[in-house]
Parts: C-alpha cells; structure tokens; sequence
C-alpha cells in the first residue's frame, strides 16, 4: 500500500531558469530555407550591382522573404495577423541576413517597428499590414539611438506633424513611417503623405541607407504612447542586431579561411602560416563567444514576460557591448588576409567591414550599453 498522499504525488523537478543557447530543429530548418533562398537571389555581385544604383533596396527580394516565406510577421501573435513566432526565430533570419549582407528592410520593418506597434492599442491595422508584408515600415528615430536614451521629436499642432528628423535607417523604402511626436504620442505617417519629405544621406553602410525625414504640416494617426513604444522598440533591435553582427563576423571567418587555403605563396598554402593560423584561431574564439551573446539576448527576448525582470534588458547590454568589436574585427581580418583582391570594389569583403562599422553605433555604442549593464548590475564606476 502506498504511503503516498494524494496532494504530493511525488517530487516536482525544478524549472529551469537557464537560457537555452542551441538551436532547435525548427530553426536549422528554417536557417536551410532562408540561406537557399539568400544564395539563389542575393550573391555578392547583385549587391555590389545595386549598391551602385538608385534602389539599394532589394524589394523583390523582401517580397520573397517577406510575403512568399511569411518571415515579415515572425514577432507577431496569430491573432493579430502574424507568425505568432518568436525572437529566437527571427535572430536565424537576421544571421542570414547579416551572412549575405542582404539589402532587405528586415530589421527595421519586421523587428523595430513591429515591437513599437505590438505595445500601441490603436497600431492594429498598421501591425497587421507589416505582417503581412503589405506595407514597410521605419521607426523615425535616429539608427544611433540606444534603447532607454532620449530621441528626438516632431512638433504636433492642430492634428499635423511640424519638424525634421535625421539618420532615419530604411525610410526610403517605408510605406508607413512611425514618428514620436512632442505630445508623447507615436504617429502612423504614410510616407507618401502631403508635407512628408524623404532624403537621402550620406551612408557609410550602402546596403542599409539612412535618410532625413521632414514634415511639413503631415496629417498622421495617433496609434500610442511613444515613450514605452520606442524604448521597446529599440532594446528588440539591439538585441536581435547582435544575430545580424553574428552572421557578418562568421561570413567574414569562414570566406577568409577557404581563401587562406587556396591562397599560395612559397609553393605553399598560406593558411599554413603559423602566425596566421594564430589570428584565425583568436577570432574563432571571439566568433564562438558572440554566438553564446546573440543566442542570449535572443533567448532572453523570447521569454521575456509582462512581469519579468530586467534579464532581457541585460541580456541585451552583454550583447551589445561586445558584439560591435568582433564584428568589425572579423571584417577587419577577412579584408586584410584576403590581401589585394580584399580591396578591389568587386571583391564584396568592403560591404561587410561597411555594415560592421555601421552596426557598431546601431541602437547604442558599446559604451553605451557598457554604461547601461553596469546600472543594470549595480556595477557604477567611482
């Protein structure tokens, strides 16, 4: 007879409260797919080709991606017109993404302007168009920006939209941009509006081109609070661009060592240098360490709760404090060892140090998040 009572029907094993950095089957299936469809439409001489042109935009490619393998509403619950996915999930598609330095408003549309809608009540129509791969959207806020930092605004008078906003990543290719206003509130503003004026800057990334954002008595909707909308906004695209830096830094790792191996000097190959093989060697290890920080912050996002604490928040601080320097270590690396053709205009290694560089100041320097870890972990300098 058992001496078991009925409310203890045995021991209870704890929840693990550790983060889970290996991917699942579904991942690895769906990195095949999007790396098949990346190597058949988006090859190094097709970006250089369009980096070259007046669209660096590849649009039938983000048509592709988007609405053809519905990967636009990964972050978007079922009941609001998504994937009902997770950031775990969209982190596979921005290593891919980063691996073929593919010029897609990813990031942008499908990551931080769909966080700032999922926390807006009057966003759902806007929400479920981005899903849908409908429409584009843009953040209005300048790609420098860390999460939690102050942003700029436009001024709202009379129902319009007054002001100029800079550095603006993506917006020539939104069809909907998001803008906080001096009101508090975040504004739907139909790129194609009267009074909205979109122009071109300066970008060192070519495949991601920033541009300045002016209105000019623009009529835009109402869809939320801009404060929780943005912050939320920006700490998801920090976190998930430590998986674009990862792609990018592993890119420029694996295309440097098939090169050192083919690559012959002396009557041998010259990966077979010891000194080479001992930078490889340390920027494997670096790689390796930014993929346990990306799986993290993408994890941590991924499990993040209504009522958790800051993990995510920090996760994505360790991220990004070290994800910026490997990326452009890494690029660093492939352009010198690939020695003169590295810095031929047709050799594509010069598109990935741009994006590197570039991403290094994407949603906060690592100083910035330096700064942010050490408030999170009570770790202030003197």
């Amino acid at each position: 007879m058992s001496t078991t009572s009925p409310t203890h029907a045995g021991p209870v094993s704890p929840v693990s409260t550790q983060p889970d950095l290996l991917y699942s089957e579904e991942e690895a299936a769906l990195r095949a797919a999007v790396r098949d469809l990346l190597t058949d439409h988006c090859d190094a001489a097709r970006v250089i080709s369009r980096t070259e042109s007046d669209t660096p935009h590849d649009l039938s490619l983000w048509k592709a991606l988007a609405d053809g393998m519905g990967l636009a509403g990964l972050l978007v619950p079922e009941d609001r017109g998504g994937q009902g996915a997770t950031h775990r999930e969209a982190a596979v598609v921005l290593e891919e993404l980063g691996r073929a330095v593919a010029p897609v408003p990813y990031l942008t549309s499908a990551v931080v302007a769909t966080e700032a809608l999922l926390t807006c009540a009057g966003g759902s129509e806007v929400l479920a168009s981005l899903a849908s791969a409908r429409r584009i959207g843009a953040l209005a806020v300048p790609l420098h920006t860390a999460p939690g930092a102050s942003f700029p605004t436009v001024r709202a008078a009379e129902g319009a939209l007054h002001g100029e906003l800079t550095g603006i990543a993506d917006a020539s290719a939104a069809d909907v941009l998001l803008v906080p206003a001096d009101d508090g509130g975040l504004y739907a503003v139909e790129a194609d509006a009267a009074g909205v004026t979109v122009t071109g800057q300066t970008s060192l990334d070519l495949t991601r081109p920033l541009a300045r954002v002016t209105l000019d008595g623009a009529a835009g909707h109402r869809v939320g609070d801009a404060g929780p909308a943005v912050r939320r906004a920006l700490r998801a695209g920090a976190g998930l661009l430590a998986s674009e830096q990862l792609g990018l830094a592993e890119w420029s790792l694996t295309e440097t060592v098939r090169y050192l191996k083919d690559r012959r000097q002396f009557n041998r190959s010259v990966g077979g240098f010891q000194a080479l093989k001992h930078r490889l060697a340390q920027l494997w290890l670096e790689v390796v360490n930014l993929r346990a920080a990306a799986r993290n912050a993408a994890d941590a996002l991924a499990a993040e709760t209504a009522d958790a604490g800051d993990d995510a928040d920090t996760a994505v601080a360790v991220a990004q404090a070290y994800a910026g320097q490997v990326a452009v270590h890494a690029a660093e690396e492939a352009l010198q060892l690939h020695g003169g053709i590295g810095m031929t205009w047709e050799h594509p290694v010069h598109l990935y140090l741009k994006r590197a560089k570039a991403d290094s100041i994407a949603y906060g320097t690592a100083g910035a998040h330096r700064e942010a870890l050490a408030a999170l972990v009570d770790l202030r300098a003197p």
